[in-house]
């Protein structure tokens, strides 16, 4: 957001145009450069109007850059400071500053992170809270950037597999929209006179025809409107469980998304026991990444776990754990090394799932492919049909 700053420097007032996040980083700028600020107001113009998103702030690369620096022999808060400086956007810049503040006062990291939940985690926050107990800032920091890198290696490795299924789908979308809205009324004009005689689908298809010619608008409006209510619907939090609830329901579907919720649970859960979080207390950190379907059985396992059973046998009752998760459960337990085996379970997990996303995909595609092309065949023929039988009568 842009500033107009006047000011005060070496006897003159002056007028100034600042990018700033507020008014008071705006004025905080002027006098940071040697001026005495008169008054500062919002510029405003037709940019200002347009709705925007908050820009997110770069967690990763925050934290690439606070490791780099720490490593270097920086402190905390000559670190943070360095990043304040060189931060160009505003928002992030405000951050660093408030954070660098709390700092100073004696505050801890977490302390100054968990005022900011939507740019910090609770996972987060909590890694870096439990390193400040132990000293080691710098490696729990490392586990965090290769733990989100994991996550969103397989986030993209569905999403990569997931473009060409949807650009086929968008494409026979609009192939299908072009012959029912414009090719097939020009051909029910055509077919007018002899409508008795023509095949009961053509004459399906081309009553289409003639409604469209004659109450086009309306049902555009009626289409428009349908699929307005759909997306809204669709963003609602009671539709998507409800959605959600529906595929976990089938068996296959289910099954896979079932192992990849359980993936990210133990690879998250695995970095907080590294990190030297007890248990129980990571159990209900983690809580909120499974879906509602597996919080019950996971407060299940939790109060079996407080009970003093072991985690194996917790996560088996409660069917937390796949076979081969709860062999490595048991070797985790004999070993002492849980956080580690717990982050296996989530590779070996990850590593099925992408098998089985390719495998999916090569399937689906040609499939894919063959319902659109028969959807589009099917118009063309029926719509054709008709000059067929009429050339045979001819014969």
């Amino acid at each position: 957001m842009h500033f107009e700053i006047k000011a005060l420097r070496a006897d003159a007032v002056v007028a100034l145009v600042l990018e700033a996040a507020d008014a008071g980083d705006a004025k905080a700028q002027a006098l940071a450069r040697g001026y005495t600020v008169l008054a500062v107001k919002a510029k405003q113009s037709w940019q200002e109007w347009t709705p925007k998103r908050r820009a997110r702030f770069p967690l990763i690369l925050f934290s690439q850059e606070l490791l780099a620096l720490m490593n270097a022999g920086l402190t905390v808060v000559d670190a943070v400071e360095t990043l304040a400086e060189k931060e160009a956007r505003p928002e992030a810049r405000k951050i660093l500053r408030q954070i660098i503040t709390d700092l100073y006062e004696g505050r801890t990291l977490s302390y100054a992170l968990q005022k900011f939940p939507v740019d910090f985690p609770q996972l987060y926050v909590s890694t870096v809270r439990a390193s400040e107990t132990t000293g080691d800032l710098g490696e729990a920091m490392s586990r965090y950037i290769a733990y989100q890198e994991q996550v969103d290696f397989v986030r993209k490795k569905v999403v990569s597999a997931s473009i060409y299924p949807m650009v086929l789908i968008g494409a026979g979308g609009l192939v299908t929209i072009f012959l029912m809205a414009y090719v097939v009324p020009r051909f029910s004009k055509i077919y007018e006179d002899i409508g008795t005689n023509l095949p009961f689908m053509s004459r399906l298809l081309l009553q289409w025809g003639k409604l469209l010619q004659a109450h086009g608008l309306l049902v555009f409006i009626v289409l428009a409107a349908t699929v307005a209510a759909s997306v809204y619907l669709a963003g609602r939090p009671a539709v998507k469980s409800w959605v959600m609830h529906r595929i976990w329901q089938i068996p296959a579907a289910g099954q896979r998304m079932r192992i990849y919720q359980l993936a990210r649970f133990y690879r998250t859960l695995g970095m907080l026991l590294a990190g030297g979080i007890a248990i129980v207390q990571a159990i209900r950190m983690v809580a909120d990444l499974l879906p509602p379907a597996l919080r019950q059985d996971l407060a299940g396992a939790a109060g079996k776990i407080s009970e003093g059973r072991s985690i194996s046998y917790a996560m088996e009752t409660h069917h937390l754990a796949t076979p081969v998760a709860l062999r490595m459960l048991r070797v985790g337990e004999r070993t002492g090394k849980m956080g580690e085996m717990m982050e296996r379970i989530a590779a070996f997990h990850d590593e099925e799932m992408a098998r089985w996303v390719e495998w999916f995909t090569k399937l689906f595609e040609p499939l894919l492919m063959a319902v659109i092309g028969l959807v589009i065949g099917l118009i063309v023929v029926l719509m054709y049909l008709p000059i067929f039988e009429l050339a045979g009568s001819l014969q």
